[in-house]
């Protein structure tokens, strides 16, 4: 998945960055709230997590504009702010949780995948499609209960196929979920990724779409 984290604090945001990069997430780092505008115009992310107090433009007001163009991206406020009043005004702009400083980066970890599980409308905290079972936190896949070895970034896109079964995600799309503003994009990266996976899980189970994708069908059946 594909986190904007907007933290003005270098040194916190280098270790939120590395910490969530560690757990298999892509992450974009910007240090400012009109940097922070400019990327969710531009860019497209799975989550947002949005530091409060930032130069140029504060995290309400880039929080308020977001809902207001009718983004429903998933957001995690952090702050140092601790008053009852500083919490509800940022839950009342669109936030969906909201973690104190200092934190741990194992409960950051933890509430983004339960924002990310509320907002797809689940309660299991596992991915389960066709036998196969996908662990976020564990970052393992298992298919009819054996452990099926798959490299960081197979896991990733196999990811984004199991959060929107039976809706064709783009190449480019992809791509967005595995890498970063400073990697290096490689030209058949996706398809050498869906090959290998197809070879582990099923060749029939990953399909194209012509002209759109890939995708994971409704009904595992489906022709």
């Amino acid at each position: 998945m594909r986190v904007l984290l907007v933290e003005d604090d270098a040194l916190l945001g280098d270790g939120v960055q590395a910490g969530l990069q560690q757990s298999g997430y892509t992450v974009d780092w910007v240090r400012d709230g009109i940097a922070a505008n400019l990327a969710l115009n531009q860019e497209t992310f799975d989550l947002l997590v949005l530091d409060l107090g930032l130069p140029k433009r504060d995290g309400l007001s880039v929080l308020r504009t977001l809902r207001a163009r009718g983004s429903e991206i998933p957001v995690l406020v952090l702050t140092a702010r601790d008053a009852v009043q500083d919490r509800v005004a940022g839950l009342d702009a669109g936030a969906d949780d909201y973690l104190l400083k200092p934190f741990d980066l194992d409960e950051l970890g933890a509430r983004l995948r339960a924002i990310s599980r509320r907002r797809a409308g689940r309660a299991n905290p596992k991915l389960v499609y066709a036998g196969i079972e996908l662990d976020p936190a564990g970052r393992c896949l298992t298919q009819d209960g054996v452990a099926v070895s798959v490299t960081a970034r197979e896991l990733v896109i196999f990811e984004a196929l199991m959060n929107n079964v039976g809706r064709a995600l783009s190449k480019e799309r992809l791509e967005q979920a595995l890498y970063g503003w400073d990697e290096g994009v490689e030209s058949n990266a996706i398809e050498v990724h869906i090959h290998r996976l197809r070879k582990k899980l099923g060749r029939d189970l990953i399909r194209n779409v012509r002209g759109i994708g890939y995708l994971l069908p409704k009904s595992p059946n489906q022709q």
